[in-house]
């Protein structure tokens, strides 16, 4: 019994003492640790410097140079994140993630077609406008007797609806520059 009791107190102490090195860790509200570039002011969590294994967080590192150009305060690019939304817009919304760049719909019946349905997911990939910047995927399911079944979707649909979002991100861009120039 004493071993247990010995133990319990080490265990005890460790983690006290590990609790009192965490005011280096700890986020003081003002700071703004994704533009600063103080040392001090940056998330912490890296093993081995710069180039090391990331434990918690977020890498800021590679977002840090244009933070204010694209985004405003989405984590992906902010004409990609409209235009999804203005393309699937005729379709109900599920699900919007503006920090990870997704974009769920709900399922869609064409007023012209009964007994078919879509459903869309939009993958906004990074924050730069670029042309492999959104990825859609879509699901199409018929019904058959009182089931839903899926269908396969031609590859192209999909290909097209990412075609009309960077056709739309890019009047969104137009528009910006032309409104603040």
């Amino acid at each position: 019994m004493r071993l247990t009791q010995w133990m319990m107190v080490a265990l005890t102490g460790t983690v006290l003492a590990g609790c009192g090195s965490l005011g280096d860790n700890l986020r003081t509200p003002g700071l703004d640790e994704y533009s600063s570039d103080r040392r001090r002011d940056q998330v912490r969590g890296r093993i081995g410097g710069t180039d090391g294994i990331l434990i918690f967080g977020t890498d800021r590192s590679q977002q840090r140079p244009g933070a204010g150009q694209d985004g405003g305060g989405i984590g992906v690019n902010a004409y990609l994140w409209r235009a999804s939304l203005d393309t699937l817009s005729f379709m109900p919304l599920s699900s919007a993630d503006p920090f990870g760049g997704v974009l769920i719909t709900d399922w869609y019946s064409p007023p012209g077609s009964q007994g078919e349905r879509f459903r869309a997911t939009a993958y906004v990939l990074g924050r730069q406008l670029r042309s492999d910047g959104v990825r859609i995927a879509l699901f199409r399911q018929e019904l058959r007797g009182n089931a839903w079944v899926d269908v396969p979707v031609a590859a192209s649909t999909a290909a097209e609806l990412e075609d009309q979002v960077l056709n739309r991100a890019r009047e969104l861009r137009a528009q910006s520059v032309a409104a603040s120039g």
